[in-house]
């Protein structure tokens, strides 16, 4: 059981909104160090290949400038693994990436992917780098995850968050048996990906989650409150869901 729920806070959109005008403001470095002040336990960012919002600078920066855990995201390629190796990040959670995306969109199929992932995550865990996949709450992608020996998955929680009703009961119940499936397993769970103030207690009750990671909701109520103020609501929000014990949810993991 994961007595304590770690919060990362994902920076990437600090970047974005800079990169609209061009500049150095605002600081997605300045952003990090609020965030760990604000209460955050981590830092997540995703370089990606086309650079849309992190750079290469920012990355180094980040690495350097910031003294708390650092999770860089990355597609398992040539490219981001050499600068994994170089940079020496905490963490690497492994993300599917296409370009005409507008941000990550569904997880990684570690199923059909194996012969890409597994020398990724090898040359990732021999240089002591924590390697996560992110994936979909499915018990298949959770197996094939152990199988290639990463100690931790991301559960991609976007069709929870973007659904209502029913089916969000429905989509809960898969987070739920998957954490359990990762629990059974040897695997660290953690979650991320649409999660805001109204959607993020269910999976934070859940009592085998050890972290989430949250990033575009925090940096959008920023514009509002301020980045201390949206991360320690936030903060709130998840303490009182684990205070509170496990979620009430049963169903399969499809």
């Amino acid at each position: 059981m994961a007595l304590y729920l770690r919060l990362g806070i994902n920076v990437d959109h600090v970047a974005t909104v800079r990169n609209a005008r061009g500049g150095f403001h605002p600081d997605p470095v300045r952003a990090a160090n609020l965030a760990i002040a604000a209460g955050a336990d981590g830092i997540t960012a995703h370089l990606r290949e086309d650079r849309r919002h992190i750079t290469d600078a920012d990355l180094d920066r980040l690495l350097h400038e910031v003294k708390a855990p650092f999770n860089l995201e990355m597609a398992a390629t040539d490219e981001m693994l050499q600068i994994a190796l170089a940079g020496r990040p905490h963490a690497v959670c492994l993300v599917p990436e296409r370009r005409e995306e507008r941000t990550t969109e569904g997880g990684l199929d570690a199923v059909t992917g194996r012969s890409t992932l597994q020398p990724v995550v090898h040359a990732l865990t021999e240089a002591g780098i924590r390697v996560s996949l992110f994936i979909e709450p499915a018990a298949e992608q959770i197996e094939a995850a152990a199988a290639l020996g990463a100690p931790a998955v991301e559960l991609h929680t976007g069709a929870y968050c973007h659904a209502a009703g029913a089916d969000a009961g429905r989509e809960l119940a898969r987070i739920v048996a998957a954490a359990q499936r990762c629990d059974s397993l040897g695997l660290e769970c953690h979650a991320g990906h649409g999660l805001t103030y109204d959607n993020v207690a269910p999976v934070a009750a859940i009592p085998t989650m050890a972290e989430l990671n949250i990033g575009h909701f925090l940096v959008g109520e920023a514009v509002f409150v301020g980045l201390d103020a949206s991360i320690r609501h936030m903060r709130a929000v998840m303490d009182g869901a684990r205070a509170g014990g496990p979620v009430g949810v049963l169903g399969g993991i499809g």
